[in-house]
């Protein structure tokens, strides 16, 4: 293979062919490496540098330019990860992608830690990832792996070795080119100007990303699940748009219960096979309520569950791709914070009551979200009776360090109906459900926020 040189997917796949077919008519065996994936020939120094001799002599006759094609420059702008543990390695990289990228380039100094959260942030950061093969060929090969399994970003591998079968193990894990070192800024602008036709053909229109709306519980028995679950039907209804109600009051999430639905699959079905969640599969996990809303149900059975950031944060970004607005019942779980939940794009409801446990736990919650880059924060006092307050009104603002934003009145009849029938309290005019449609409301008029995308590997 000549030092300036590529290889595209669909060369990748005729050369594999080709050598399968010549194997074959000459009786040589194959085997599978258990150890590194490889897939190499019995006697695989005899045959690699013949095969590699004719790659490149199939590689020269191709046209390689010396000036930057025109035709990238009418290309869309592309966003571009490169991911090296090798300085020199990763600076020829960028350097070459400087002669001809115009979008923005990132650089990593190592490759990610873990293989599971890894693709999230790709994928939704970067519209190509070129990966250095060298530094760890076996490791970087499982990264190429996880991010075509997991998403739409273009992988592109460079190395420094002229290796076929290096070449045909990429091709198989996802890769897209195969770059070898050193860079010809030609080639590379010829590679990425493929990368973006492939990306304005598998996205010729990109949905804007819904909102997150989190209910939070200050205390147990707050009453998080009642508000949620009403605010996403009246959600539903004000908006006319695609909503989701997501229940991740887990083990023992009663959402479903309380609107009457009766749900087939439960969120554990997510947790369970993550890794391959998609639109599809998301969709087949629903049920959809009266009023037009969507509700991933916690499980109707008390089962163990393994949740994971990872798990929470491919849900949730799944969901936002296909819904406008995706409500969660997060009940009080803080040691979710360093997920997506607590992305500074989506809105907390913060539900507290008039107690002084109830006050103590928000004012340290307030505390918490109100750092910079946390979330949007909004207070709900919930069962609200300013006839009877026990806690003086400037006390209770005191507590939360500002005046509470929303104050839901209490009206036990309308919520015990709800509960004995299952029936969402939007059904009936009362004060607790013009309260709760006020919220939603307010919601319908704000404008959609871009979520912060400065995240990295930790």
């Amino acid at each position: 293979m000549g030092e300036n040189s590529s290889v595209s997917q669909e060369g990748f796949e005729k050369m594999a062919t080709e050598r399968d077919s010549q194997m074959r008519q000459s009786g040589e065996g194959v085997r599978n490496d258990v150890e590194t994936g490889a897939h190499t020939s019995v006697n695989g120094a005899e045959t690699a540098a013949p095969m590699a001799q004719e790659m490149a002599s199939r590689l020269t006759k191709a046209r390689v330019m010396e000036v930057v094609d025109p035709a990238f420059h009418r290309a869309r702008v592309l966003s571009v990860a490169v991911i090296s543990p090798d300085e020199k390695r990763r600076g020829a990289a960028l350097h070459a992608l400087g002669k001809c990228q115009t979008g923005p380039i990132q650089e990593f100094v190592s490759y990610p830690p873990d293989l599971d959260d890894a693709p999230r942030i790709i994928n939704r950061d970067f519209d190509v990832v070129l990966v250095d093969l060298d530094s760890d060929p076996k490791y970087a090969l499982e990264l190429v792996k996880s991010i075509c399994i997991n998403g739409l970003a273009t992988v592109m591998v460079y190395s420094a070795q002229v290796d076929s079968d290096l070449l045909l193990i990429s091709m198989r894990a996802g890769a897209r080119e195969f770059l070898v070192l050193p860079f010809n800024p030609g080639v590379m602008a010829e590679a990425l100007a493929r990368a973006s036709a492939l990306r304005s053909a598998s996205r010729p229109t990109k949905k804007e990303e819904g909102r997150l709306l989190v209910f939070l519980s200050a205390k147990g028995g707050s009453g998080v699940t009642t508000l949620a679950c009403n605010f996403a039907v009246s959600l539903a209804q004000e908006s006319r748009k695609k909503t989701l109600l997501i229940d991740l009051n887990l083990p023992l999430g009663c959402a479903a219960i309380n609107l009457g639905i009766k749900a087939e699959h439960s969120i554990v079905n997510v947790f369970q096979d993550f890794k391959r969640l998609d639109s599809s599969f998301l969709s087949s996990l629903l049920e959809e309520h009266a009023s037009g809303l969507s509700v991933l149900a916690a499980p109707s059975e008390l089962a163990p569950t393994q949740v994971s950031e990872a798990a929470i944060d491919t849900l949730l970004e799944v969901a936002l791709q296909n819904f406008d607005y995706v409500v969660v019942d997060a009940s009080s779980k803080l040691n979710l914070q360093h997920t997506l939940l607590f992305d500074e794009s989506s809105t907390i409801y913060l539900v507290t009551q008039v107690g002084l446990a109830e006050l103590r736990n928000s004012n340290r919650l307030i505390s918490l979200l109100s750092t910079a880059g946390s979330p949007k924060l909004e207070i709900v006092i919930n069962r609200y009776d300013p006839l009877n307050l026990e806690i003086a009104e400037e006390h209770i603002t005191k507590a939360l360090t500002r005046p509470a934003e929303w104050k839901i009145p209490n009206d036990y009849a309308a919520v015990r109906r709800m509960q004995s029938t299952a029936t969402s309290l939007m059904e009936d005019d009362s004060e607790i459900s013009r309260a709760i449609r006020q919220m939603a409301k307010a919601v319908c008029r704000q404008r959609f926020r871009k979520r912060n995308s400065g995240s990295a590997f930790r």
